[in-house]
């Protein structure tokens, strides 16, 4: 059994996306090259916990963060949990294995404020990059999708009659996200404007670069980190951050936690419950002042 064979496997039957399939590929290749060179044996398949803890304290001295070290293990877990159920293998070198402790990140997201100022002020320029790139961020910011998602949303995706945006997510799975007035008014002026720019395609995606063809992962997120950087001070400006202020928003306007769910595309609230923490300080707030007991008369 080879690398090639589970990426085959995680690609067709579990349908991950092409970023997955190349991270699980470089991670595995990459321990394949560690035995190899370490320990002159490049059948990962039947290495000793011994081994891999070896990879793991090099992983560790490259200076790599536990976060990093612990998704690399993860996959070879996957990889090893693979092999146990085609009976290649009878026990995973990993079973006793503990994920190294890893520090909780609080991500900051955007304030409504913030996000204001960025839609309400003159920082668009008023030709086809311009709307491109207002586009960009409304939609990410607007509807909660993934960077991957909206690069690969097609003209058919959107709907303006029925006032819909068709997502397709992780493992294909597809999803309705409204599409609000504001963002809607965006959108057709992006449409008018691409319609008339002689390099896009309305048979291709609908974000297109001024060259033609779909717009690439950078150009996205330079461009949510150049313009968010006009109205924040924060350090992580990325994409991300825009699902992240989208849930969180949502949230602290005293939306459901299910519809939210269903809106980020997520498989369980346990991902969603990530985006409730500044939801839940404005809660004890709000707690603080409106219950009897909540301030010292």
């Amino acid at each position: 059994m080879s690398i090639s064979q589970y990426i085959d496997y995680i690609t067709f039957e579990r349908n991950y996306s092409i970023h997955t399939q190349k991270t699980y590929s470089a991670d595995l290749k990459s321990f394949q090259l560690f035995c190899a060179n370490n320990f002159e044996d490049q059948d990962i398949n039947h290495v000793s916990y011994s081994i891999i803890r070896s990879w793991i304290v090099s992983l560790v001295e490259q200076e790599m963060s536990n976060r990093t070290v612990n998704r690399k293990i993860s996959v070879l877990r996957s990889y090893y949990n693979f092999l146990l159920r085609l009976e290649i293998i009878r026990a995973s070198p990993l079973q006793k294995h503990l994920s190294l402790k890893e520090k909780k990140k609080v991500q900051i997201p955007f304030s409504e404020n913030e996000m204001k100022l960025l839609f309400e002020g003159d920082h668009f320029e008023d030709n086809y990059k311009g709307i491109l790139q207002k586009t960009i961020i409304e939609l990410l910011y607007s509807t909660g999708m993934r960077r991957a998602e909206l690069i690969a949303l097609k003209s058919s995706d959107i709907s303006f009659s029925s006032k819909t945006i068709r997502v397709l997510g992780k493992r294909n799975k597809e999803r309705l996200i409204p599409l609000l007035s504001s963002l809607e008014n965006t959108l057709k002026k992006y449409v008018r404007l691409a319609n008339e720019h002689e390099n896009y395609n309305q048979k291709n995606f609908f974000l297109q670069s001024e060259k033609g063809g779909k717009v690439s992962e950078n150009f996205v997120y330079k461009t949510v980190n150049d313009y968010i950087s006009l109205v924040s001070t924060k350090v992580k400006r990325s994409p991300h951050m825009l699902r992240h202020s989208f849930a969180t928003h949502l949230l602290n306007q005293g939306a459901n936690l299910n519809a939210v769910k269903e809106l980020l595309g997520h498989a369980s609230l346990a991902a969603t419950q990530v985006y409730t923490h500044t939801s839940i300080d404005k809660m004890k707030k709000v707690y603080a002042k409106a219950h009897p007991r909540g301030t010292e008369k």
